[in-house]
């Protein structure tokens, strides 16, 4: 019989008061057991997953979304790898945030504690099932995840492997849960269990992010979409400009730090776009861009929601602008508010970009590809938050808790 909902989340409350003081010597044990258990049963796994696979080119969806979707050896390996990483990260929990004694001689400290549940909402990937199950029993967390129907199979193939190797360890098997992906009923059931779920962390497109934050009575941490812009000014490196540019876009164009557009000085627009175009279009990339842009080579007119769209395929906007002051303007205008680059020889021009620029991350001379967790430093992450409370950016470990106070006294009254 499937549980409900509200059974699993009070299950997951249980299993999250154990996590909550487990050592960190056993939740690195079961984060080793899980990787050990990925690479040892990924023949199952990738059983699992080709008929999600094939189900979904059956259906129709796109290459984007299949690519997300697939699961291959080395991918697999990959994630088994982002588990044993992580056993090397400090644990968050315990961490002095800020500490201080108090002029009455009280001694107050700041201290990281877990959430207790954590509910994730993703669409297709399954290696986030994994990534998310490591990163919130590492922190303390139980989690619940609610993944797509299209990777329903992935998914209990390898929450199943990672519950039997928890359990394995001594930590309760109820710390990671797979929430039911059969009938969208469950997904406002994981919204609506304010007190038995602590935060919702949505994983996916515009439309899922979007229902989850409007329609959640849980507190809700937004990950958002990418429209990324790579900006080249007028003193770029054009070399430079352009090795970054083919990076952005088509080095892995369904995720979401994947460069959507691009802006290019008028002043470097002679010299820079008629070999960006063509190496462009070599690359496989359609180029949506203004007549500015057409004018060096060939295009498909752009339109304002062409600026406006997170393609997540090989597209790419394009337009011509006047000064960095513009290019600031249309990043207002059109970005989500992720990742923005950019590419610069003057330090001034990287100094304005910067300070005014409004994203979780802003690059100089650099790949908006480069804004993970993992090319951080973090270890896996939970997801990439382009909001301005809590967390901003790459979630790693620390991310995914709050904090409380701890005040010690010898008999201290008001």
């Amino acid at each position: 019989m499937t549980q409900t909902v509200a059974q699993q989340a009070q299950l997951a409350r249980a299993a999250a008061r154990i996590l909550a003081t487990a050592p960190r010597a056993v939740k690195d044990e079961a984060l080793l057991t899980m990787a050990e258990s990925l690479a040892a049963r990924t023949p199952e796994i990738l059983e699992a997953n080709e008929r999600d696979v094939a189900a979904a080119r059956e259906a129709g969806t796109s290459e984007s979304i299949v690519d997300r979707l697939t699961l291959t050896p080395a991918r697999l390996a990959g994630i088994a790898d982002g588990l044993r990483q992580m056993v090397a990260l400090a644990d968050p929990v315990g961490e002095v945030v800020r500490g201080s004694t108090l002029p009455n001689g009280l001694q107050l400290r700041q201290v990281r504690v877990p959430f207790g549940v954590v509910g994730i909402i993703y669409e297709a990937r399954p290696n986030v099932t994994a990534d998310a199950a490591g990163l919130t029993l590492k922190s303390g967390n139980a989690v619940l995840l609610r993944g797509s129907s299209s990777a329903a199979h992935s998914n209990a193939a390898i929450v199943a492997v990672l519950r039997e190797a928890v359990a394995k360890t001594g930590l309760p098997a109820d710390a990671i849960q797979l929430v039911d992906a059969s009938s969208r009923e469950s997904v406002g059931e994981l919204m609506r269990a304010r007190g038995l779920v602590d935060v919702l962390i949505p994983r996916g497109g515009a439309g899922l992010i979007r229902s989850v934050v409007e329609g959640s009575t849980v507190p809700v941490i937004e990950t958002g979409v990418g429209n990324c812009h790579i900006y080249v000014d007028a003193s770029a490196d054009l070399d430079m400009a352009l090795s970054i540019l083919l990076n952005a876009k088509t080095s892995r164009p369904s995720v979401c730090n994947a460069a959507e557009s691009l802006l290019v000085h008028a002043d470097a627009a002679a010299a820079f776009l008629p070999s960006a175009l063509v190496a462009l279009a070599e690359a496989g990339v359609t180029v949506h861009g203004t007549p500015e842009v057409a004018a060096f080579g060939e295009v498909v007119a752009a339109t304002a929601e062409d600026f406006a769209t997170e393609y997540l395929s090989l597209d790419l906007s394009a337009a011509v602008v006047s000064s960095v002051d513009a290019a600031i303007e249309h990043i207002a205008a059109y970005g989500t508010g992720h990742s923005e680059a950019i590419i610069t020889g003057s330090l001034a021009a990287a100094q304005e970009f910067t300070a005014r620029v409004d994203a979780a991350a802003v690059l100089v001379n650099a790949s908006t590809r480069f804004v993970d967790g993992g090319e951080f430093g973090f270890g896996a992450e939970i997801g990439i938050s382009t909001q301005k409370l809590h967390a901003r950016g790459p979630m790693g470990l620390p991310e995914l808790t709050s904090t409380k106070y701890v005040v010690t006294g010898a008999g201290h009254i008001r």
